[in-house]
This record gives C-alpha cells, sequence and structure tokens, in this order.
C-alpha cells in the first residue's frame, strides 16, 4: 500500500530513552476505561440530519467498536488497508477509527466540505479500499457523489452510508452481531498493530497544490495528546464540546484521541452554530473546547450567551488564525473564560501552546511555547539560529512530528538534524515563544483551514477569458484570511465575479477554496525574471474586502 513511515532506529530509540513515545494504542485507553467504569458516558452527539441525539456510556462504544472491527474484518478489510470516512462529527466518526484500530486498518478521515474533485484524486492516491459517508449532508448526496466516482477508482472494494438503504447500509452491514469473545479476542490480538504502524493518513494541502498525505502512528499522536493535556490542564472531571470538524486534525487529536485518553465525556457538534453551542455548553456542562479564531468570535457575540449559564466553560484554545487582541478581551469579559493560543500542523498537531495563567501579552502577542518533546526553532535563508524577536524560518522537530508523506518520501523536508521545514515564518522572544508572521508556502489560511492556492490558480488558467491569475489573502477579522483573485483577461474578453464562482463551482471544488474577491487588473507586477510579485498583490489587497 506504499505505508513506507520514515523512523530511523535512532529516533525510535531516542524516544524510548526520553519517555516520549507511550507505544500504546487508542483501543487500550478505551478497554481501561470500560474495565474500570463501563458506565461512564463518552459521547454525546447530534445528528442534525436525522434531529437524533446518541449518548454512549464506553461500555456501548466498546460494543459498537468491536462489532464494526468485525464487520470490516468480515468485508476483507485488513492490515495497512485504508478505510477512508467522509462524515461529520458523528460518533460513528470515533467508532470507526477506533474499529480501524482493532484490525490494523489505517483510517483516512475526509473533510465532509470535498467534493468530486478533491474526493477522486485523494481516493485514488491513497488507494481506499472503503468509504464510509453520510447518506446525506447539509444538502449534498454524499452517497451518489461517491457511486458517481467509482469508475475512477478501481480499487475501492466498498462504500457505505450513515443512514443508507440497502448494501450501502453503514448499519446493517458494519454493525454485526457480537461473536464469540474467545474467537473475536483472538482475531483483534492477531490484526493488533504496532504503536509505529502508521493508523492515520491524512490530506493536508501544500504549496503544489496537490494534497499530501500526512501519515502518523499511534506513538506520534499520543506524543502530543498527553503532553497537551498536561500543558492545558485538563483531567477527567472535564467535559469537552468539539465544534470543530473531527476529519480536521484539531477535531481529531482532541475531540477523537483526548477525550477517550482523559476517560471522559465529549460532545459533539456537526454544524456550527454559536447560539446552539451556547445551549450546549450549558446544559452539558462544557468545561473546555477548542477551535480556530472565528469560532470563538462567534461564540463572544451570540445573543444566547446572556440568556444560558455557561460558568462551566473555563477555557477555549484557539489556532489556524492570529488572534486579535480586541477579540481576547471581548472573549475574557464577556464569557468569563482563559483563551490559550496555540500553533499547529497536521505534521505535528499543536506544537505551541500558551501556559495557563499566562499574561495577556503573551496570549494575544504570540502563539504559544512548545511542549515537551517538541523543540522550535527560527533560522534564516542559510540555516542559522536568529537573534530573539528577528523574523526567520520556522523549523520544529520532536516526539509528535509525522513519519513521512504517504508515496512522496522526498517531500519529507528534513536536514541531517531532523528540524523539519515548516514553511512559515515567525520570530521567537526571549522566553521561547513564537509568532507566526507570514508563510513561505503558497497557501491562505481561512478560518483555520488551508486553501491550495495552486490549484485554484491553475483552474482558473484554464477559463478561456483569462491570461494571467494570482490568489492572495485579505486580512478578514472573522476568519482571519480570504482569497482574492487578480486576473489579468484576454483582448476582447469579459469576466466577472459570478462568472468567476460559476465557473469554478463547475469544476467541483470545495466551496471553503472559492475566491471572495476578484480583481481585473491591466497588468501583473513581475520580477525581472516574470514571476509574479505576489507581495505587491498582498499589499494591494491588505485594504480590501471580500
Amino acid at each position: 500500500m506504499g505505508f513506507d513511515p520514515i523512523l530511523p532506529r535512532t529516533r525510535v530509540e531516542a524516544m524510548a530513552e526520553q519517555g516520549h513515545w507511550p507505544d500504546t494504542l487508542v483501543v487500550d485507553w478505551l478497554d481501561a476505561v470500560v474495565k474500570t467504569a463501563p458506565e461512564r458516558e463518552a459521547i454525546l452527539d447530534h445528528n442534525s440530519m436525522t434531529g437524533e441525539s446518541t449518548r454512549l456510556s464506553y461500555g456501548a462504544l466498546q460494543r459498537r467498536v468491536d462489532r464494526i472491527a468485525l464487520g470490516l474484518a468480515d468485508f476483507g478489510i485488513g492490515a495497512g488497508d485504508v478505510v477512508a470516512f467522509q462524515l461529520p462529527n458523528w460518533w460513528q466518526f470515533t467508532a470507526l477509527h477506533l474499529a480501524c484500530v482493532r484490525i490494523g486498518a489505517v483510517s483516512n478521515p475526509l473533510m465532509p466540505i470535498f467534493r468530486e474533485r478533491e474526493l477522486r484524486h485523494m481516493l485514488a492516491f491513497g488507494e481506499a479500499k472503503a468509504v464510509v459517508v453520510p447518506a446525506e449532508f447539509r444538502g449534498v448526496d454524499h452517497l451518489a457523489m461517491i457511486e458517481g466516482l467509482r469508475g475512477d477508482l478501481p480499487g475501492l472494494a466498498h462504500v457505505w452510508a450513515v443512514g443508507g438503504s440497502g448494501a450501502a447500509s453503514f448499519e446493517d452491514a458494519l454493525l454485526v452481531p457480537e461473536g464469540d469473545d474467545a474467537a473475536v479476542a483472538a482475531l483483534f490480538a492477531e490484526r493488533r498493530p504496532g504503536p509505529n504502524d502508521v493508523t492515520e493518513l491524512l490530506y493536508t494541502s501544500g504549496t503544489t497544490g496537490e494534497p499530501k498525505g500526512v501519515m502518523h502512528t499511534a506513538n506520534t499522536l499520543f506524543a502530543n495528546v498527553l503532553r497537551y493535556i498536561e500543558r492545558v490542564g485538563l483531567t477527567r472531571d472535564d467535559v469537552v464540546m468539539m465544534s470543530s470538524p473531527m476529519a480536521h486534525q484539531t477535531g481529531f487529536l482532541y475531540g477523537a484521541l483526548m477525550p477517550i485518553v482523559l476517560g471522559t465525556r465529549v460532545v459533539l457538534q456537526d454544524i456550527w452554530d454559536p447560539n446552539a453551542a451556547v445551549e450546549i455548553i450549558a446544559r452539558e456542562k462544557v468545561t473546555y473546547t477548542m477551535a480556530s479564531t472565528p469560532f470563538l468570535a462567534d461564540l463572544t457575540d451570540a445573543p444566547a450567551v446572556d440568556d444560558h449559564d455557561i460558568s462551566s466553560l473555563h477555557t477555549f484554545l484557539t489556532a489556524g488564525a492570529p488572534i486579535p487582541r480586541v477579540l481576547v478581551e471581548r472573549a475574557t469579559q464577556r464569557l468569563d473564560i482563559a483563551v490559550l493560543s496555540a500553533w499547529g500542523m497536521s505534521e505535528n498537531g499543536a506544537v505551541t501552546i500558551t501556559r495557563p495563567g499566562d499574561p495577556p501579552e503573551k496570549v494575544f502577542g504570540t502563539d504559544g511555547v512548545a511542549l515537551p518533546g517538541m523543540e522550535v526553532r527560527v533560522v534564516d535563508w542559510d540555516g542559522n539560529p536568529v537573534p530573539a524577536g528577528a523574523e526567520g524560518r520556522l523549523q520544529v522537530r520532536g516526539a509528535s512530528s509525522f513519519v513521512g508523506y504517504y508515496k512522496r518520501p522526498e517531500r519529507y523536508d528534513t536536514d541531517a538534524d531532523g528540524w523539519f521545514e515548516t514553511g512559515d515564518l515567525a520570530w521567537m522572544d526571549a522566553d521561547g515563544y513564537i509568532r507566526i508572521t507570514g508563510r513561505s508556502k503558497d497557501v491562505i489560511i481561512r478560518g483555520g483551514e488551508n486553501v491550495p492556492v495552486v490549484e485554484v490558480e491553475e483552474l482558473l488558467y484554464r477559463h478561456p477569458a483569462v491570461l494571467d491569475c494570482a490568489i492572495v489573502a485579505m486580512p478578514d477579522e472573522r476568519l482571519g484570511e480570504r482569497g482574492c483573485a487578480f486576473v489579468t483577461l484576454r483582448p476582447g474578453e469579459s469576466l466577472d465575479f459570478e462568472g468567476m464562482l460559476a465557473y469554478l463551482r463547475d469544476q467541483k471544488i470545495a466551496k471553503n477554496y472559492l475566491p471572495e474577491r476578484l480583481e481585473i487588473v491591466p497588468d501583473m507586477p513581475r520580477t525581472a525574471s516574470g514571476k509574479i510579485q505576489k507581495f505587491r498583490l498582498r499589499e494591494a489587497a491588505e485594504n480590501l474586502t471580500p
């Protein structure tokens, strides 16, 4: 299948010596909770498509996980096979990952916003053997969308839909009757993966426009989750809410995995609605949540805050976009919570986080300090460390660093000492706190999500009216950044904003990737060698709005 992790023996030995890798699987934590407290509540979700909510104890979750694992095995899913799932924040997402771990399969979460263009590439490139989707979500027939791609996916043997019917029913196909205890235990023991086997394949957008498949093991994932718990100060008594998509690394790590490690309850929200979130916090006594900056802004401004007691909420950790000082002050006062800021990436999880009790200038002026087991440094273009406060290239290494890009080992950009090139620009203060200042990679971060600029530009270049195009970020108070497309037209041609959107929608790309402004310009600013000077376009976009 191409799962060849880049995992030098020296790294394995160093992590063992330093105690950063726990050498355990997520199902071990699940089984431990069930052994001592099977009736403790594990998950509460709400399916906005059916209007039904599901509460599962740890015992009930374990039983469903084991039934799904047996179902997958019955359909021939084995060690190293990729099981993709394009699911919202429903209990089935967590259960599917745990079931995959039971039998050594590789989980491949896919964002619900992806459409035919992204799915065709990701499912084919990852050689997914099975995929699970919602029968319908937010007006999209996901099952029909996948079935329409089957001709381009010869390796895709099985397609199941949550809420589907007939052979495509997830419930009928995978929630099989419980088997003989001894036989089931023997099967799971035989299929049990090692802690350094690849367990997660997660796509992230890079500078080339082609998504890269980030590979993680149980050790790299839990090296992050355990230190994250310590830094934030979470305990079994906390109640976690996850509104960020669990198909994003944020939701996967801290919505699917972390609550099980804690042995606590997670409340899932499948469609973001800040007023509904306030009601959930009040009703379920939520104490902690994490999401990108727009979620914090929406929650702070939600009218429902005035009508509900949300005093249980003590911490909101936000990442994915710089946190405006005025937002932190407003959130702290109106919600009466501690706001923590963080920086991370799919390849490493959260790497830097501010500490509880940090002064305001650290929270709103930095993106945190490295977690134990992780190191960050800022270097110049020759690779030499720069003084405190000086901008340079941000590099990272440590326990939670991923083990390579699927089928693309040459893109694992590390030096001889293991420093990974993040593609971000940053400065570091004298206390080790960093601040992201820009990106050397050509990506827009819209609401914490990366927009693959090159891919969208390539599509625009194919428009018959377009001679040249470049997409850059416009600053946005709520989402951090939005895309602005600068375009020069061929002689005699015309293009307006709605026409551009209609064309891109026809290409079946994700809605979040669509530029939100069109600027027609007579010429592009260029270097002497003919390259477009995007920094000049960014300057021009600084005062533009969608």
